[in-house]
């Protein structure tokens, strides 16, 4: 039997993964960076004053002792953190978390800036490194979103004709 050409392997879905779209990746880091402090907010070891947590308003609670946390914020947290691993499963989707998760960390720098710390509209609660850390939050998912879409091709090997 004459084959008239080189033989390909199959094509499978490896070949074509759409997980090495570096905006899905960056979904994907951001996601689980967004769980990781989340549930760090929970843990003892990591987050100072713990006995202290509350639902929002008054809670004392610092994960590694310079980000003020509640029940309410690490929740949001563990949220984000979900919706990034979920919506990074297609490009588009991908960076739309990235830009929305931007904006709302925008709002969240806003809101720590304008709000008493002392009032119960601080119902996060929000310190000043709670703020500025969600400004370089908003600039890095921001950033990211603008990450490529495309597909990043598999490296291939060159097969020569026997």
């Amino acid at each position: 039997m004459a084959i008239d050409g080189p033989i390909d392997p199959p094509l499978t879905r490896a070949n074509d993964d759409p997980a090495r779209a570096p905006v899905r990746w960056a979904a994907i880091m951001c996601g689980i960076f967004f769980l990781m402090i989340g549930f760090a907010g929970f843990v003892p070891a990591v987050t100072w004053n713990l006995h202290t947590i509350e639902m929002g308003y008054g809670s004392e609670a610092m994960v590694l002792g310079i980000f003020q946390v509640s029940v309410l914020h690490n929740i949001i947290h563990l949220f984000a953190g979900l919706a990034g691993l979920s919506l990074s499963r297609f490009s588009d989707s991908a960076r739309w978390y990235l830009r929305v998760g931007g904006g709302v960390a925008v709002v969240l720098w806003i809101f720590g800036l304008l709000v008493d710390r002392d009032s119960y509209s601080n119902f996060l609660p929000l310190n000043t490194v709670d703020d500025w850390a969600y400004f370089v939050i908003a600039l890095v998912m921001v950033g990211l979103s603008f990450l490529s879409r495309d597909v990043t091709p598999a490296a291939t090997t060159a097969r020569r004709p026997s």
